[in-house]
This record gives C-alpha cells, structure tokens and sequence, in this order.
C-alpha cells in the first residue's frame, strides 16, 4: 500500500514538473515576442533619428513627410489622437460607470442576466463596423446640429470609440462593485443610507480601484483604435483642436504608410516606426499610471 502512494506521489510530482516546464516555455516565449517587437521598433526608430531630429519629431508643428518640404513634427499626430481620446472618454466613462452601477444595485437577476450579455455584445462588433456607422449614422446626425461639420471630423470618430468601449467601462466596473462584500452594504442600509448613498458612497469608493483601472484601459483602447479613426476622423494631419475637422491620428498615419505606397527602407517608410515607438511609450506610461494609481488607492500610504 505504501509502495502505491509512493508511486503515486512520484507520479503527480512528475507531472507537476511537465506542466512546469511547459508553463515557464510559453512564458519565455511571450517575454522574447515582446522583446522582439520593442527591439525591432527602437532598431527603425534609431535609424530614422539618425536623419531627422528628435526635438523637430517631438516639437514639430507640420506633418508632411510625403511632400517636398517633408516636415516630421508629430504633434499634429498627436492632437489629433488625443482629440479622440477626449470624445471618447465623455461617451465611455460616464455611460459605462452609470450602466455598471444600474446593473450592480439596481437591476433584478433576470434584468442583469440579459442586459449584461447585450451590452458585451457591443465589444464582439468589428470595429470597422463602427467606423461605417461613424459614416453614415453619427456624421449626418451631428451635421443637422453642426452644418459645417466636415464629412471626416474627430467628433463623431470620438463618439464611435466612446460606444465601442462602453461595455469595457461597463463590465469590468460592474464585475468590481459585484465583488463588494455584502455586509457592506447591509451595514450601510441599517445605518439608514438609501440605495443610491450605498452605491456612491459605499460600492464605488471599495472597488474604486478596479474602476480607475476600467477608465484608464478604456483609454489606452482609445489610443491604439485604428480601423474607426482610419474611416472616419480622415488623414488630415493638421494641429486643430475643433472637433469638426479632419484630422489624423498615429494609428491613422500607420494605416495609410502600411498601404504600400511608400517604398521600404525609405525615410517615409521609418516614420511607422517612430511614430510606433511614440504610441508603445504613452500605452507603456498609462500602465505604469494605472499601476500606481491602484496601488495608491489599495494603499493609502503610498500617496
């Protein structure tokens, strides 16, 4: 009998190891994928500093590295992206944390169990979808308010993002406040606090940090959205702050250079890289952003 459990002990601890092995092999991989990615990212992007330099890239005003005189100044790219991010934000933070909260407090099991998979149908759409839709729906609504609104404008670009990461805000907000102990809220009801006292001055300040979180990778998804910003904010890089404008974003440029128009290898062609480098560094800065910030809420005395 002990000669069975012994064997049976070596037997699960040598599966333990295979799962081990195999576990810390797929994790090796995705570290060397990722590392691949950055090296090959800064490689092009050294080679393109070589030519132009990194104040005019960063400082710069005009974007026209297709026309002679090209000028590389990024910061229409970037006001333009922005721009989107700003629109988005008002559509997704207010309507996903409101709808998380409707669906944590308020909504019967049944109502939530239906309205909640309808909402994450939402985050299923491709977001070439949205795009069309910023086309043909959100474009000639806005022009009946806006008359001058351009055909590709940054509004309604922003307001298709917005939707597209609602059920982003929404779900992981509403999985956050369903993870709040329920004598929290027992003990504020018999305090005399009514429902919506227990929501905002109860459930949301315990999972505020899961919830700052929800706000900063909606933005983040903001900031690296491509297809929806492509179709219907334009490839107008110009330093604008009316929304009603063509602009272009970074992941726009990326998209129109990827085309193949530009020849590899050229000046043209290493501004994607650059540009690429750009957006890994302000995604990398949010996560480092929402890190701390969660960390600070979780622990006030890292504040």
């Amino acid at each position: 009998m002990e000669k069975i459990e012994f064997k049976s002990k070596r037997s699960v601890e040598r599966k333990e190891g295979i799962i081990r092995v195999i576990l810390t092999a797929l994790g090796t991989i995705s570290i060397l994928i990722t590392l691949g990615i950055i090296i090959s990212l800064f490689k092009e992007s050294a080679s393109f500093f070589g030519e132009v330099s990194l104040f005019e890239f960063l400082f710069g005003t005009k974007w026209t590295p297709m026309f002679e005189p090209a000028k590389f100044g990024v910061v229409p790219l970037l006001a333009g992206t922005f721009l989107i991010v700003i629109f988005s934000s008002i559509i997704s933070i207010p309507i996903g944390l409101l709808s998380a909260v409707y669906l944590s407090e308020y909504a019967k099991d049944s109502v939530r169990k239906v309205l909640k998979p309808t909402l994450e149908i939402l985050a299923g759409i491709p977001s070439i979808v949205y795009g069309y839709f910023a086309l043909t729906a959100i474009t000639p609504f806005l022009r009946k308010i806006f008359p001058s609104i351009e055909v590709f404008n940054a509004l309604s670009a922003g307001i298709a993002v917005g939707i597209m990461t609602i059920p982003m805000v929404s779900s992981l907000s509403e999985d956050a406040m369903a993870a709040v102990p329920k004598s929290m809220r027992e003990g504020a009801y018999a305090l005399g606090c009514t429902k919506q006292e227990v929501a905002t001055k109860v459930v949301i300040p315990a999972a505020s940090s899961s919830i700052i979180a929800s706000f900063i990778l909606s933005i983040s998804r903001a900031i690296g959205e491509t297809m929806v910003v492509a179709m219907a904010a334009g490839s107008t890089p110009q330093l604008t702050f009316n929304p009603l404008k063509s602009v272009q974003t970074m992941t726009g440029y990326i998209v129109q250079i990827s085309m193949g128009d530009v020849p590899y290898g050229t000046l043209e062609y290493k501004t994607i890289f650059a540009v690429g480098t750009l957006l890994f560094i302000i995604t990398f800065i949010l996560n480092i952003i929402s890190r701390r910030v969660v960390k600070s809420v979780n622990n006030p005395s890292l504040k």
